[in-house]
């Protein structure tokens, strides 16, 4: 069969010539590496779900994202996006997570993308509930310093403690604020909504200098100007973006673990 390696990149090989079900199930039907040794970005996994309060699954969320990703094409005719022509990528498996030890996972993920990090690698995450955010954040902070943040989501988890732990899904961004790993003044949370333990669920968000753009502030509208303001907001330090899938509307992504009604559209 046509080999998915050029001379230089990577590319997901095309449904013309290798059937979609076959081969190893990698992210794009991209070639497997041991290592981010030699890749301008890397796919990783991180099948991790015990920090999550409400449905679990997402440990699962890996390995489906792979499967389903067979029907991503090399080229984005909407946007002109071709990043198989200018950058060589691969799919580097998934990090061993302890999941009878959420602190020990979150060990686990941070010496992981230290490694990845350290070989000059953009890695591109494959979730997993959002506790790991928090060790991929200590690791880019690591290497960068405080980085900004764009992040899509209907919650700002930004949690202190639950039932006593103060490592969950709801609290990754508050142990980001205090351990000094993001530059405040670049932080944008977009699509935030549903009911709060709190009066003013936004307050600490705010009081730390985070853009907040609450979910009925993007309703019935492109996001194309929000987005030019992001842009310049971050400049051109480092930045890390988290995508949520509770940011959609469950109307689109109805399996998410945390689901809040009038969240936004797959074209917004």
């Amino acid at each position: 069969a046509p080999s998915c390696r050029s001379s230089r990149f990577n590319v997901p090989p095309s449904a013309l010539l290798v059937a979609r079900p076959v081969g190893v199930c990698s992210m794009m039907r991209l070639p497997m590496q041991a290592s981010a040794e030699g890749l301008d970005a890397a796919f990783v996994g991180v099948p991790l779900d015990t920090g999550t309060s409400n449905r679990p699954g997402a440990r699962f969320g890996p390995r489906q994202i792979r499967a389903e990703s067979a029907m991503v094409r090399r080229y984005n005719g909407s946007t002109g996006a071709a990043p198989f022509d200018s950058l060589r990528v691969a799919d580097i498996g998934d990090v061993n997570v302890n999941l009878y030890n959420l602190p020990d996972s979150c060990r686990l993920i941070r010496e992981s993308y230290q490694e990845i990090l350290a070989s000059g690698c953009v890695p591109l995450t494959l979730g997993g509930d959002h506790t790991i955010t928090y060790p991929i954040l200590q690791a880019l902070a690591a290497k960068h310093g405080a980085v900004g943040l764009v992040h899509v989501d209907a919650h700002t988890d930004t949690g202190d403690t639950a039932l006593g732990e103060s490592i969950y899904h709801g609290s990754p961004f508050r142990h980001a604020v205090e351990e000094g790993l993001l530059d405040c003044g670049r932080v944008v949370q977009i699509g935030i909504r549903g009911s709060s333990y709190d009066p003013e669920p936004h307050k600490y968000c705010r009081e730390q200098g985070f853009r907040v753009v609450p979910a009925e502030e993007c309703w019935m509208k492109s996001l194309e100007p929000l987005m030019r303001e992001v842009r310049a907001q971050m400049g051109d330090k480092p930045v890390y973006i988290s995508f949520d899938i509770d940011g959609l509307d469950p109307a689109y992504a109805p399996g998410t673990g945390t689901p809040e009604i009038a969240g936004l559209t797959p074209a917004q």
